[in-house]
């Protein structure tokens, strides 16, 4: 299943890429994220790895983000892996003459299992919708601080 999706963040390009190359900020704008932990020792480099931990609808979720190429401020793209589930998301940030950030991000999910197979061709406007949820999210934190954090 390929599907893309864009959105505009009203923030200069390269504000946009220091706030979304921070995995300190990474909790701020994706929702259910309970854990980053860097696999490899060196991160932000093409083979980096990093182990991702979500709650999500009450069950806990860990899937390994590979970084495979990166070329900032333009693009970057990342392999995610959970059981039975790869995607492939390759993100373009295109710097717009009027100070705001277009980023496009082109998504493949490939499916291990046929369950998950009928799942991905009977709902991709689910995981369409997932993907613009978190862009959406990142657009309120790089435009407005706005964090999912709860604060104390």
């Amino acid at each position: 299943m390929k599907y893309k999706i864009e959105i505009k963040v009203a923030v200069p390009r390269h504000v946009f890429i220091e706030k979304m190359d921070s995995i300190e900020n990474l909790k701020h704008w994706q929702e259910g994220l309970l854990k980053a932990s860097p696999i490899t020792a060196v991160q932000g480099e093409a083979g980096s790895k990093m182990k991702l931990r979500y709650k999500m609808n009450n069950r806990e979720i860990e899937m390994v983000e590979e970084i495979i190429s990166i070329k900032l401020p333009e693009s970057m793209t990342a392999e995610y892996t959970t059981r039975g589930v790869k995607n492939i998301q390759h993100n373009t940030f295109v710097d717009n003459a009027d100070g705001t950030t277009t980023w496009i991000a082109d998504n493949e999910f490939i499916f291990s299992s046929l369950a998950l197979k009928v799942m991905g061709f009977l709902m991709p406007k689910a995981f369409k919708k997932q993907s613009y949820k978190y862009m959406e999210a990142f657009k309120n934190f790089a435009e407005n601080g706005t964090s999912l954090v709860e604060e104390a």
